[in-house]
């Protein structure tokens, strides 16, 4: 490649992601989002962190097992395959910049709706001090919006392999400081085994059952606090502001894996 070559709308693309993944990264270093919170410690009850683990486990148990179907009524899943065609197409005929943006924009563009009824259902329940009952709806938006962010790049959720990989996202997204770090940099291999097989997700050394509770973990972790607040009658509102916050942060989390994903398959079959 010589050095007068011009940069591809997939190698300009990737430019732009690898400058908002340091961004990201940046924020997670810097530490975590309720920090403030911390101070609580000592009036949460020592038993709230196992109730958390659980209560986010049944949660992904029950939306995996019965509740797809459910979400996919919130929002128009053909309409959003229907759009990714379409960017698909216009790509094929003018691959320019514009057309490749494109895909990351309808990623993001159903972001604002989905934070808008996260900070509804969030401060419904802290209003009325209830911080676990919280947890089904909060996944359940959670998911609705990966699973948007996924089809915007051409990807089903349907697989259980798919699942895993939604649940990594989750997990990671939730870490802070030398365990984002980690974690990030062993989604990023994940994603490079992916490329490097066909785009397909092959065999995982972990179960569905197993990721599910680790991310439980991960979430219950780094909401133990705002959860605490949110379970106090009344002033529980300052606990389920936070739900939307965590929502977005997820969602960012996962606009950049997909991108990745997509992008490196996009920048493998244009030199192939």
């Amino acid at each position: 490649m010589g050095i007068f070559h011009k940069k591809t709308a997939w190698e300009k693309e990737w430019i732009n992601l690898e400058k908002k993944e340091k961004k990201f990264q940046d924020k997670r270093i810097d530490g975590p989002t309720s920090i403030l919170m911390k101070k609580l410690g000592k009036f949460i009850p020592k038993k709230l962190s196992t109730t958390l683990d659980g209560a986010f486990f049944k949660a992904f148990q029950l939306i995996f097992n019965k509740g797809t179907g459910v979400i996919e009524k919130t929002y128009n899943k053909r309409q959003t395959e229907t759009n990714f065609k379409v960017n698909a197409y216009a790509n094929e005929l003018n691959n320019n910049r514009k057309t490749a943006r494109e895909f990351t924009k309808r990623a993001k563009s159903t972001k604002a709706l989905n934070l808008f009824i996260s900070t509804v259902e969030g401060v419904a329940f802290g209003l009325v001090g209830a911080g676990i009952p919280d947890i089904p709806l909060f996944i359940a938006m959670v998911l609705k919006s990966v699973y948007q962010i996924a089809l915007s790049f051409g990807y089903e959720y349907d697989s259980e392999e798919e699942k895993i990989f939604i649940l990594k996202i989750i997990e990671v997204a939730m870490k802070d400081e030398a365990e984002f770090v980690e974690g990030n940099e062993n989604v990023n291999a994940i994603i490079d085994n992916i490329a490097s097989n066909g785009d397909r997700i092959g065999s995982w050394n972990i179960s569905k059952e197993e990721q599910m509770k680790e991310t439980s973990k991960a979430l219950s972790q780094e909401m133990i606090y705002t959860k605490f607040l949110q379970g106090q009658f009344v002033i529980g509102i300052i606990g389920g502001v936070f739900d939307p916050i965590y929502v977005s942060r997820i969602s960012d989390y996962a606009v950049l894996k997909y991108r990745r994903r997509f992008l490196i398959n996009k920048m493998s079959s244009s030199e192939g």
